[in-house]
């Protein structure tokens, strides 16, 4: 009986609410694939404009499997979290070149994709084709919590799987409009601070709500605070240019352009030879980055000092125009905004 009246009252709902999304009108696996990697850590409204460019100019898995990685993360730039572009580019080339671009169908090879984890496959699964597979991220966790007073740590694995088991027992009708309507549910009703119980439409099944205590759930173990690192940042000069260099195929900003990152301790000497910009502050899931920039002009006497600082020659300066169309990360993007008024 509980299990009729939370699945149907579920999809009723959405059926009759769900917002307008471009991707809602598609079947395409690969377009599905494309929204769900960029709605990870983004909202709708930032991720519409970037997935309707994105689709416009690869429309296809084969399209983007032909791209060089530099243009792929030069239409990312602003979305933040490159990683996703680099295994969305890396999941089509495998496709293209071990499937002949047929999407994997099956959980069994979906899971050989690079970037697809197990939310990301239950998504495609089930909306592209309706496979009854589960797809639990945050805000599904968070829902199924609440409606069975769950109080173990939803970080765990233990926890995970019994929510992947709570939404197949309690799935209703076709698997593409149940869980995007725990999709929907999450964003819209079931919100992690001040949900609007007053609208939900499983309100009446909810354990958390009979209780009065919503807000105790999910139950999540306390994390560590960010690590801060300071690093001065250098922007050479030279006219109407600026110095970027390559980051590292690893770590932090991976294969993006950016601002050479000098040690704290340097900053003060560099302000004797140019001008600071306003401090930049920046936060990665496990580290924060406050950036301390310095406009240095690359002429005269400068030009031997800074190459003994920066124990290279620097060679590649970009014009703003060139700037605007490279991958950079947005660390680097909120110091261009202060040079580029």
């Amino acid at each position: 009986m509980f299990a009729l009246s939370f699945g149907s009252d579920l999809n009723h709902w959405f059926l009759q609410h769900q917002r307008e999304m471009p991707w809602r009108k598609t079947k395409d696996p690969y377009k599905i694939w494309v929204s769900e990697v960029m709605l990870q850590q983004t909202q709708v409204d930032t991720v519409i404009p970037y997935y309707l460019r994105f689709c416009e100019r690869f429309p296809t898995i084969e399209a983007l499997a032909r791209a060089e990685l530099e243009e792929v993360l030069a239409l990312w730039k602003g979305l933040g979290y490159y990683r996703r572009a680099e295994n969305l580019h890396k999941g089509v080339k495998k496709i293209v070149r071990e499937l002949h671009g047929r999407f994997p169908t099956s959980l069994k090879e979906i899971a050989q994709i690079p970037g697809i984890g197990d939310y990301t496959a239950g998504a495609i699964l089930s909306i592209a084709f309706n496979q009854p597979v589960a797809a639990v991220d945050g805000n599904v966790m968070r829902i199924m919590a609440r409606q069975f007073a769950i109080d173990e740590d939803i970080g765990s694995t233990k926890s995970k799987r019994l929510f992947e088991r709570l939404v197949l027992e309690h799935m209703e009708g076709e698997p593409s409009v149940y869980n995007q309507a725990l999709m929907e549910l999450g964003a819209l009703i079931c919100t992690p601070r001040s949900p609007k119980c007053s609208e939900c439409p499983v309100q009446s099944t909810c354990k958390a709500y009979a209780q009065g205590n919503t807000e105790a759930y999910p139950v999540k173990a306390r994390k560590e605070k960010p690590v801060e690192e300071v690093y001065t940042a250098l922007v050479l000069k030279r006219g109407e240019a600026y110095y970027l260099e390559k980051r590292p195929e690893n770590g932090l900003l991976a294969n993006l352009w950016g601002f050479p990152l000098l040690d704290e301790s340097l900053y003060e000497r560099l302000c004797a030879l140019g001008q600071p910009l306003n401090p930049v502050r920046h936060v990665f899931t496990h580290k924060r980055w406050r950036l301390l920039p310095v406009v240095v002009e690359y002429t005269g006497k400068n030009e031997e000092r800074l190459r003994a600082i920066l124990n290279i020659e620097p060679v590649k300066f970009f014009a703003m125009d060139d700037i605007q169309r490279l991958p950079i990360g947005t660390a680097f993007l909120k110091i261009i905004s202060q040079i580029d008024r």
